[in-house]
C-alpha cells in the first residue's frame, strides 16, 4: 500500500513540475498546493533532497526545485526513496533482495513467480509514469480540479 508520505510527495512534486516560475518554491506554497501538513511535508522534502530528487536553497527567497527535468523523475523513483522497494516480498525485490523467512528457497517456492510478476507489473507502470506524464494534458486537469 502506498504510504501517505509518498502520496504527499507525488502531489508536491507534480506541483513543482507544473510551475513555470524558475525560482525555488516556498514550502508554504508547496504544502498548500499539495494539501499536505507543512511540518510533515518538510520532512518528506528533505528526504527527497537526500535522494537527489529535489534541490533546495536557503534564505528569504529559498525553497525547493526539482533536481532533474520532470520527464526524468518517475513515480517509482519517488516511491522507492520514501517507501522502499516496490516488491511485495523481499525475495522478489531487485533493489533489496533477501530470502524470505521460513521459505524453502526461491527455486522451490510456488509463490515466488507470482511475486516477481507482480513486482514487474507494478515497476513497469510506475517507472513509465514520470512527473511530466502526470502533469500532461490529463494530469494538469486533475491538479486544477483539486
Amino acid at each position: 500500500m502506498l504510504s501517505q508520505r509518498a502520496r504527499y510527495a507525488l502531489r508536491a512534486l507534480c506541483f513543482l513540475a507544473g510551475r513555470e516560475d524558475p525560482r525555488p518554491a516556498a514550502i508554504v506554497d508547496i504544502a498548500e498546493a499539495s494539501a499536505a501538513p507543512r511540518k510533515f511535508l518538510e520532512a518528506i522534502l528533505l528526504e527527497l533532497k537526500r535522494h537527489r530528487i529535489l534541490v533546495s536553497s536557503r534564505g528569504r527567497f529559498g525553497g525547493y526545485l526539482l533536481a532533474r527535468p520532470p520527464s526524468e523523475i518517475s513515480f517509482a523513483d519517488v516511491i522507492r526513496a520514501l517507501d522502499g522497494p516496490l516488491a511485495l516480498a523481499p525475495c522478489a525485490s531487485k533493489t533489496a533482495f533477501r530470502p524470505c523467512e521460513a521459505c524453502p528457497g526461491i527455486t522451490d517456492c510456488p509463490v515466488h513467480p507470482a511475486l516477481v510478476a507482480a513486482r514487474e507489473a507494478v515497476a513497469g507502470v510506475l517507472e513509465g509514469w514520470s512527473l511530466s506524464r502526470a502533469i500532461g494534458p490529463l494530469g494538469a486537469e486533475n491538479l486544477q480540479a483539486k
